[in-house]
């Protein structure tokens, strides 16, 4: 069922265009690339106030106030090309390990900041101009290093679709 909804979209006119375009593919590739550097630098930076080893000396909501409009555009921009990405191959993508494994990273991740904005924020104003947070905050910092660090490598694997577990290879997926 889902692989033929994988497939239907795979021969789709402008999936196949977008994968053999001689420049709508590397451009879409770049422009993930580049948007998800500038969104995940500027996590990166946030995380590292909020783990208590960076930017010290700011506030965490100065902090958030001044990285979250370029947070917003860098994480928009790599949404939508990564989404264009993957329809232009989904049959490729719908057997890929560190596809699947990179989608599970993001649900985690984003699981994260929604714990993070929905719970451990709600207390801002008693430590906000902490130089080293509470617990909480710096382990969501920690998590969030982790994942984002993971998600870059895994999505980067993704391109190597033999770098695989056997027991992936045996779900025989590829067709």
């Amino acid at each position: 069922m889902i692989r033929g909804v994988f497939a239907w979209a795979d021969a789709l006119p402008s999936s196949v265009w977008l994968r053999e375009s001689l420049n709508a593919f590397p451009i879409l590739l770049t422009s993930h690339v580049l948007s998800m550097c500038l969104f995940a630098g500027l996590v990166m930076m946030m995380d590292f106030r909020l783990a208590g080893i960076g930017n010290r000396s700011t506030s965490i909501t100065d902090a958030q106030e001044r990285l979250f409009p370029y947070q917003l555009v860098g994480g928009i921009v790599s949404f939508v090309t990564g989404a264009l990405l993957f329809y232009s191959k989904p049959l490729t993508y719908f057997s890929n390990f560190h596809f699947w494994l990179k989608m599970l990273l993001l649900l985690l991740a984003f699981a994260n900041v929604a714990y993070f904005h929905f719970k451990t924020y709600a207390t801002v104003d008693e430590w906000n101009h902490e130089p080293t947070p509470p617990s909480p905050v710096r382990m969501a910092g920690y998590v969030s290093i982790g994942l984002w660090s993971l998600i870059i490598i895994i999505g980067r694997m993704a391109a190597y679709p033999g770098l695989v577990p056997q027991w992936w290879t045996n779900l025989g997926l590829d067709g």
